[in-house]
């Protein structure tokens, strides 16, 4: 299994127009080898931003890889544009392969 993992920081007050972005983009994830699921997370905010991640649960790292280079990725990423001051800075990628499940 394979955790990959996008964190934002999304500027107080922005965190409504944020959602709703990801609420109706098409993610293009619907059939794709090996992807398993998604979730968008709301975490704790300071006093300039609240922070989100997006989560997605693959097969392995290779299968998310695949998709990294696909035209469903391409096509995903470009309509999940934000207004100007939404995002403090750019999202930053973490991924995890499971080594230990119980």
């Amino acid at each position: 299994m394979y955790i990959a993992m996008n964190r934002f920081r999304i500027a107080l007050g922005r965190e409504a127009v944020f959602e709703e972005l990801w609420r109706r983009r098409d993610s293009r994830l619907d059939g794709v080898p090996g992807f398993e699921e998604f979730k968008l997370l709301r975490g704790p905010r300071d006093e300039e931003a609240t922070l989100y991640a997006s989560h997605t649960l693959w097969e392995s790292k290779e299968a998310f890889e695949a998709w990294t280079k696909s035209a469903s990725f391409k096509a995903a990423h470009q309509s999940a544009r934000a207004p100007e001051g939404t995002y403090l800075g750019h999202p930053r990628f973490e991924g995890f392969e499971s080594i230990l499940e119980e």
